[in-house]
């Protein structure tokens, strides 16, 4: 029997999700993380940096849009095997909102995907539809 479409999306009843800090979504090409400048300031002041020089070393342009660079194979610049995301309390909203991108609770087959290779979802905290779309909301993929 499928899920009639009225009584809202196939996630209406919320979904789990707990970061374990594997680095599944950090790690392996090709990928962005889109950075604004309000985000990069942040970034530099965790790291004990200026922004102009956080900027200089680990921000770069693509097109009209500013993404942190990557370690060669695409790793994000601030994945560490031994340590993991080294600017987990400052990290990007893009970071923050995964899993819940858009594209991620379109379906439940997407769904799906994005449980076979990230282990925190569908385990863990409980978010409700609410949290869910806002998360996907301020995505800005």
């Amino acid at each position: 029997m499928s899920r009639d479409e009225s009584e809202g999306p196939w996630h209406a009843e919320g979904l789990r999700f707990e970061c374990t800090r594997c680095g599944a979504c950090c790690t392996g090409a090709p990928g962005y993380v889109w950075v604004d400048l309000a985000e990069i300031k942040a970034l530099a002041e965790f790291r004990g940096d200026s922004v102009d020089n956080f900027s200089r070393k680990y921000v770069r342009r693509v097109h009209n849009r500013l993404s942190l660079i990557e370690k060669p194979g695409g790793d994000c610049v601030f994945w560490d095997k031994a340590a993991g995301c080294t600017v987990y309390a400052a990290r990007p909203v893009q970071c923050r909102t995964w899993p819940f991108w858009p594209e991620n609770i379109e379906s439940r087959e997407a769904w799906e995907g994005v449980r076979e290779v990230c282990p925190g979802a569908g385990r863990g905290n409980w978010f409700s539809l609410e949290e869910i779309q806002a998360a996907a909301a301020r995505t800005p993929l």
